[in-house]
């Protein structure tokens, strides 16, 4: 006994959908005779063709593999049709769907690999740096060095009206720069992963890898509070120890005299509590 699909015609063996062509869930019953006059290609063969595309699939099972619309249609086709039109896709046809998730990876991996974008900011890649860097005992340490810069703003303003008169004096105030302050934390970590770790913290930061206001090389110094982190309980308090000693290293160490035009400051705690500052002028 032979039995068709009541939908494509297809011949099968036994009554047991579904359609192997199709899919589709329901068999007639049909004659031997029948039967071997499809087996032998007599019968048309019938494909399901998408209605935007015209991709033909063996069965009838939305999406379309080309274009993704839903809408698949019944159409005869004879074999050598069948053979040209139902090949694998190739794989830029697997691809089309994705692009816009490609575009994007391609994008993000070209960031990363020019730089624009820092390794560092991924969980797990770059080197840890001992200590805290935004915030330590209830103290906003970024905002701690722009209270630093007007306590040396201040200082400036005060020295210039009082120079004395053999010309000495503190200077003129100089803007804060978010470039030298880039500079000053890349710097400032550096020689924190050298004290704190077996690191060595490696080579001298370049300044050519920031964005900064210099016409020539910028200056800088590190200077250590004589308080831990533990003494201070506002930013203002620190701000003011932390000026009054940079003003003393600066002056004994001639950093920052001369014409320049701005400054950038890092203040990182330690893991014991000390207080690490790096200071940059150009």
């Amino acid at each position: 006994m032979t039995w068709r699909c009541a939908w494509c015609g297809k011949p099968h063996d036994s009554d047991d959908p579904p359609c192997e062509r199709c899919g589709y869930n329901s068999f007639n019953r049909a004659d031997d005779a029948g039967g071997d006059a499809d087996q032998g290609g007599t019968s048309p063969t019938y494909v399901w063709a998408c209605t935007n595309c015209g991709r033909e699939h063996t069965r009838n099972s939305p999406p379309c593999a080309r274009c993704g619309n839903h809408t698949l249609e019944k159409t005869e086709q004879t074999f050598d049709e069948a053979d040209s039109d139902l090949e694998v896709a190739s794989w830029l046809e697997v691809a089309k769907p994705y692009s816009p998730f490609i575009a994007v990876f391609v994008l993000i991996v070209a960031l990363f690999a020019t730089g624009i974008v820092p390794a560092s900011v991924l969980p797990g890649i770059g080197t840890d740096v001992p200590g805290e860097a935004t915030e330590a005992n209830g103290i906003d340490l970024d905002e701690t060095a722009l209270l630093v810069h007007d306590r040396l703003t201040d200082e400036r303003q005060a020295a210039t009206e009082t120079e004395t008169s053999d010309g000495t004096g503190v200077g003129a105030p100089l803007e804060y720069d978010e470039g030298l302050e880039e500079f000053a934390t890349a710097e400032n970590q550096r020689l924190v992963v050298s004290a704190y770790t077996d690191d060595d913290g490696g080579d001298r930061t370049d300044p050519s890898a920031f964005d900064l206001p210099c016409e020539s090389a910028p200056q800088g110094i590190q200077v250590l509070a004589q308080d831990s982190i533990d003494a201070y309980d506002t930013e203002a308090a620190l701000a003011d120890d932390l000026a009054t000693n940079l003003l003393e290293s600066l002056d004994s160490q001639e950093v920052g005299q001369g014409d320049h035009d701005a400054e950038g400051i890092d203040i990182h705690v330690g893991p014991d509590g000390s207080i690490l500052v790096v200071y940059v002028v150009c």
